[in-house]
């Protein structure tokens, strides 16, 4: 396991991807399979010139082949595959053949066109398949051995921990992707989602969908998908990254979009926000009661919407005085949106309550 970093300012830790594991257990392996030894630590190159050094869990080395694991470590960072072992198994390949890569235990094989890997590829991403035939290209010259090899990256357990990610919904069937560009995880860095949510809609529109819904969690999901007769393939997992999504809709347009949350989160979209999450924006409580002033509300609802603790409390004194405080505030987060996603998209706004029951409703 390599060392891990610690983060500037916030003292959190940051780790390793599993693409840089996967780059620095090749090379280990490589290295046995030339010289007959493992490097331990093994050090490799990182895209932006930082050269951590891991070392190894496991190493094995006979039969015209090497093979090592490296325990990934993710710093700070809530990721699934923290604490579980990348192995790669090199053998020599046929002159002149590169670097081919194969999908072993764990690792998933992409089944559906739109992600930046051919059908029936492992999924081993771009970035991380460079660091590796960069790390074999470097010790081939160093060794003055060819560079043609094939390599096997595995991560046991890695189906299991495949369904807590996005790899079902993305077609990716079997197991994990290696994933990575940087080869640092950033603790709670919000790229690796907005990078989930962009796969999402390639692959929704490689599929050809005249729809998709962004919810900002499971409860909206599973009512909006129950609205449209969604496939899961039209699901995205927006979370609170509502402008995450609809800015990449404007360069990258499906027909229609349905982004589906409870009120409060709504009420935020309503109000400009794009990032929905507490910490990074608040429900607008002066704007909730002006609204329940214009819908015709009593002095008593306004000035009670105007010091309401929740957007919930705000929303039941509504519901007291019939007023249609859900589908008003639907229509003007549905204003947002549509600036925000451009011409090419229409945009639906769909609030839902906790049980799942749609409350307000605009566009589409």
């Amino acid at each position: 396991m390599a060392k891990t970093q610690e983060t500037k300012g916030n003292h959190l830790r940051r780790g390793w991807t599993t693409g840089a594991c996967a780059t620095a257990a090749t090379r280990a392996a490589y290295q046995a399979l030339l010289t007959g030894q493992f490097p331990d630590p093994v050090e490799i190159t990182l895209p932006k010139g930082q050269r951590p050094g891991f070392a190894l869990a496991t190493q094995s080395l006979g039969d015209g082949r090497a093979s090592a694991g490296i325990i990934k470590d993710a710093g700070d960072d809530p990721d699934v595959t923290h604490g579980a072992l990348v192995v790669a198994t090199v053998r020599p390949g046929p002159a002149g053949s590169g670097v081919r890569f194969l999908a072993g235990d764990g690792i998933g094989t992409v089944t559906r066109a739109g992600l930046p890997l051919a059908v029936g590829e492992p999924a081993i991403n771009p970035a991380p398949r460079r660091m590796i035939e960069e790390s074999v290209a470097a010790l081939a010259r160093e060794l003055d051995a060819p560079g043609d090899v094939s390599v096997v990256i595995s991560i046991p357990g890695g189906a299991e921990l495949a369904a807590k990610t996005w790899n079902p919904r993305l077609g990716i069937e079997g197991g994990l992707s290696v994933l990575g560009t940087t080869g640092i995880v950033v603790p709670f860095s919000c790229s690796a989602w907005i990078h989930s949510i962009h796969r999402g809609i390639d692959v929704a529109r490689a599929g050809g969908l005249p729809r998709i819904a962004g919810s900002t969690g499971s409860t909206s999901e599973a009512a909006v998908q129950a609205l449209h007769g969604l496939p899961e393939m039209a699901l995205i997992d927006m979370g609170d990254f509502a402008g995450g999504m609809l800015k990449y809709l404007r360069g990258h347009p499906v027909p229609s979009v349905t982004v589906a949350g409870g009120f409060a989160k709504i009420s935020k979209l309503a109000a400009g926000f794009l990032d929905l999450h507490s910490g990074r924006s608040s429900v607008d409580f002066e704007r909730l009661s002006g609204l329940c002033k214009k819908l015709g509300g009593s002095n008593d609802l306004v000035e009670g919407a105007r010091g309401a603790n929740t957007a919930a409390e705000v929303l039941d004194l509504a519901r007291g005085e019939k007023l249609a405080l859900a589908d008003t505030v639907a229509e003007q987060a549905r204003a947002t949106a549509q600036e925000v996603a451009g011409p090419q998209v229409v945009v639906e706004v769909a609030i839902f309550d906790r049980k799942g029951g749609l409350i307000g409703r605009a566009g589409g």
